[in-house]
């Protein structure tokens, strides 16, 4: 199960997540980070990083932010330059 940063990191943008990730999976956004889904290990490096508790793994994100776990697979896809289609996996 992969991790999915959610709302609390808008904004924010800390970074602590992207130093400690040791497959480098995590992209930044205009307004925030996000964690590619198929290059995610779910090592849980990051989750404890993150100072707005904003990374959750994808089963455990709370219901007002479940959309985030669809955002973060699309914007990481396009911010990496990766074409799979979701519909793919």
């Amino acid at each position: 199960m992969p991790y999915v940063i959610t709302e609390p990191c808008i904004g924010v943008k800390d970074k602590s997540c992207m130093t400690v990730c040791p497959v480098d999976c995590i992209y930044e956004g205009e307004d925030m980070l996000y964690i590619h889904p198929d290059e995610c290990i779910d090592c849980g490096l990051c989750e404890p990083e993150c100072p707005v508790t904003a990374i959750f793994v994808d089963s455990d994100v709370p219901q007002q932010w479940r959309d985030y776990v669809e955002k973060n697979a699309i914007e990481s896809r396009q911010l990496s330059g990766s074409t799979i289609p979701m519909e793919a996996k």
